[in-house]
């Protein structure tokens, strides 16, 4: 199969790209040259460049590509514009299928949720393309009106593994094993999902060749982990390389909005009571029947940790809202 690949040089594209050579497909990435080309000694990658927002650049980029060698399906993992959406479904609309990456973001209600399964709205034509759940919708709608059934929308969760420079995942990691002590909510039981960014990629290329269409809730299954489970991963990571690992420092989540704590950005992944009983209640059903894997948690937390070893990531300082002392 010939696989072209917006993206292919970013987290999750990078590695579709390497899920499809792994496979023995052969894959052009189509990229704005801002980082090292994909593939440079894999023959089987041809690179492309192309403002993917500007139809007539990507039409005239891809004019040989469609001519010498048509590719099978598109994966398009780098859709941040609803004008990318139209750029693209003008410039392929001639091939056969096209897996587009959306997120769980583009549902109405979420968060706080829950998303029981794919027919929960998403959100409408009038609101803001500017904000990234609408884009994510309306850019959905723009791709079915050209594709049709022969579109697949991947409505991603959490991504996380090696390779994540979000600043979230590696945010825990990083604060257990440089710190004593380490501010965590004391809300350890609420069941949180992940997918990794492997599982999601491998999927994604299988789902190029396959005649699935419409949207697919492409994250982890509700209850794969708990908020304790991934900060125990995170510690077991860290104690099993030899490095010393911080304390747990649980803080009732009621003391860390008195603090001012930011859900979220001040400590990664946690949400507020009320919004966190719903917002990972996201249904995947179809995607565990469409065969998206789900590998432990604590297999991708390992992965990531001995990745950010020579990453050379910079991680931003410890807010003094979250530090142990102020709740002492």
């Amino acid at each position: 199969m010939h696989l072209l690949v917006l993206g292919g040089t970013g987290f999750l594209s990078g590695e579709v790209v390497r899920a499809a050579l792994s496979s023995g497909h052969r894959v052009t990435a189509v990229t704005r040259g801002r980082r090292p080309e994909p593939g440079a000694d894999a023959p089987a990658v041809r690179s492309v460049r192309a403002d993917r927002d500007d139809v007539a650049a990507l039409t005239e980029a891809f004019a040989p590509v469609l001519a010498d060698d048509a590719p099978d399906a598109v994966v398009d993992c780098c859709g941040y514009t609803v004008d990318g959406a139209r750029a693209a479904a003008d410039a392929l609309a001639g091939v056969p299928r096209y897996v587009y990456v959306s997120s769980i973001s583009a549902y109405r209600d979420w968060p706080p949720g829950p998303v029981p399964d794919e027919s929960a709205p998403t959100f409408g034509s009038e609101a803001s393309p500017e904000e990234y759940g609408p884009m994510k919708a309306q850019s959905e709608r723009v791709l079915e009106d050209a594709f049709g059934n022969r579109l697949l929308s991947a409505r991603a969760g959490l991504i996380v593994g090696p390779g994540d420079r979000t600043l979230r995942l590696t945010s825990w990691l990083h604060r257990i094993a440089t710190a004593d002590r380490v501010v965590v909510p004391a809300t350890g039981d609420v069941p949180v999902a992940f997918v990794d960014v492997r599982d999601l990629a491998g999927w994604l290329v299988v789902a190029a060749g396959a005649d699935w269409s419409g949207p697919v809730n492409a994250t982890g299954p509700v209850g794969m982990t708990t908020y304790g489970g991934m900060l125990a991963a995170c510690r077991d990571a860290v104690v099993a390389s030899g490095a010393p690992a911080a304390e747990l420092v649980p803080v009732p989540p009621a003391r860390l909005l008195e603090a001012g704590v930011e859900p979220w950005t001040d400590l990664p992944f946690w949400l507020p009571d009320d919004v966190a009983a719903t917002a990972w209640q996201v249904g995947t059903a179809r995607a565990r029947e469409l065969g998206l894997p789900s590998r432990p948690i604590e297999d991708t937390v390992r992965d990531t940790w001995r990745w950010l070893a020579t990453a050379g990531l910079e991680q931003p300082p410890v807010p003094d809202r979250v530090d142990p002392r102020a709740f002492a």
